[in-house]
């Protein structure tokens, strides 16, 4: 069950309150003969995904039309499908222009900051896998063009394109937490109006590509700050995008962030089965780059799974792929692809594998190479845990100390499930200077986000 941010929206647009509008359902009952009872929690659920029963959907299009001067359809309020209330994508059948409608209500919830879509959990089974059959199957969208008020030019284009990146290189040093109102604000503020503009199929198929890159980020910002149900929707909507822009490489950068997040969820199966059919419908338009993480991803799934042959067959293409990186030849979005991060990971599949001579390896290589400062801290990480399960303890500490400082002034859930990780190891092990890097750690946690 998915939250109804369509319905939310237009609540928020007509500004009746919770109550408000359970009252005026029951007098709109009462003039068709209905013993309507409806409370302010009954509201609450419609909120939260619950379809209401009988007559009641077409009683609340009513008392939205009455006050808004204007017809509302179950589809405006997200109840026009059965089952299908407010999913980011939707069925099949659902048009772009109601795809747009739909994604644009998620923004405005989540800046106003709506309980119902920050604690909405991740979806499983069939509801998480269709967005991905969606993507890689027909029908494509023939023609993206839109007719609206304000025409989308190339600098409107651009300034998304100029968004992204800024909020990216944001995410890296100051964390998702941080970041997610700001870029959250942005798609309100800057983006929605864009899509509801005018352009041509052609401009359209490169507005749904800037947008789909934004979109991500504010996926993964989401992802970084526990909100798991929504980041997956925020995946969900960029990866329509990316097929409404024609840009196949794009929907495989997208199926990586989802892989990713399978990856913590631990739905490992999930998580090579997006791989593969990322590698698959993308084809020839993939990256090296990408290529190289998705199947570093994929080893680290099949390392959890038991499966050793699989798990290193996947680090050796890995390992290939990223021999063939040219920088200056790949997309923005596969930027994060630095050098040193298929080691990290091929690290951990190594470690899950109890191989920790070669996971050690691997995560002194990644160490020694350069990265941005949100990378770094990952790689501390998994070095102190793997050098602690060599044995190698004062070397565990020292590497500790380092990340903890490293992790200083960044506003992330996940670097601090590393750093409480990494805690844990080290006082578990009892070893010198364990106090030290405890305290260090401490400090950094010790500041609420």
């Amino acid at each position: 069950m998915q939250p109804n941010t369509l319905l939310d929206a237009i609540l928020d647009e007509a500004g009746i309150s919770h109550a408000g509008l359970a009252a005026h359902v029951n007098q709109a009952g009462r003039a068709r003969g209905l013993a309507l009872r409806y409370e302010h929690t009954a509201v609450a659920r419609w909120l939260k995904g619950q379809r209401p029963r009988g007559q009641v959907p077409d009683l609340i299009c009513e008392v939205l039309a009455t006050r808004l001067h204007r017809p509302v359809r179950l589809d405006d309020i997200g109840l026009g499908v059965p089952g299908d209330t407010a999913g980011p994508i939707g069925s099949a059948g659902t048009s772009l222009s109601g795809f747009v409608e739909r994604a644009t209500a998620l923004w405005r919830s989540d800046e106003q900051q709506r309980p119902h879509i920050l604690g909405a959990p991740a979806v499983t089974g069939t509801p998480a896998v269709m967005p991905v059959w969606e993507w890689e199957n027909p029908p494509e969208d023939v023609d993206v063009s839109r007719g609206g008020r304000h025409r989308v030019s190339m600098a409107d284009i651009e300034m998304l394109r100029s968004a992204r990146a800024h909020y990216e290189q944001m995410y890296r040093k100051a964390g998702g937490v941080a970041t997610r109102t700001r870029i959250v604000g942005f798609l309100n503020s800057e983006t929605a109006p864009l899509l509801r503009g005018s352009y041509t199929d052609a401009t359209g198929r490169q507005l749904h590509r800037a947008t789909g890159g934004l979109v991500a980020i504010a996926g993964i910002c989401a992802y970084d700050s526990d909100a798991h149900g929504l980041a997956q929707r925020y995946f969900h909507q960029a990866l329509r995008l990316a097929k409404a822009s024609g840009d196949q490489g794009l929907g495989a950068y997208v199926i990586g962030l989802l892989v990713n997040q399978a990856l913590f969820m631990r739905e490992f199966r999930q998580a090579v089965a997006f791989a593969e059919a990322a590698l698959r419908a993308a084809g020839k338009h993939i990256t090296p780059a990408l290529a190289s993480d998705l199947y570093a991803m994929q080893a680290k799934a099949y390392a959890h799974l038991g499966d050793g042959s699989s798990a290193l067959s996947c680090i050796r293409r890995a390992e290939q792929a990223a021999e063939r990186i040219r920088r200056g030849y790949e997309p923005d979005e596969t930027g994060y692809v630095q050098p040193g991060l298929v080691n990290v990971q091929v690290a951990e599949a190594l470690l899950s594998l109890g191989d920790l001579a070669a996971a050690g390896e691997h995560a002194t290589a990644a160490v020694d190479t350069p990265a941005h400062d949100r990378g770094r801290v990952h790689r501390l990480a998994m070095l102190s845990q793997i050098e602690l399960r060599r044995g190698n303890a004062d070397k565990a500490v020292a590497t500790a100390v380092q990340m903890a400082e490293q992790a200083r002034g960044m506003e992330s859930q996940r670097l601090r499930d590393r750093l409480r990780e990494v805690r844990e190891h080290l006082v578990r092990n009892g070893c010198a200077g364990t106090a030290e890097a405890a305290e260090l750690i401490d400090g950094a946690l010790r500041v609420p986000l």
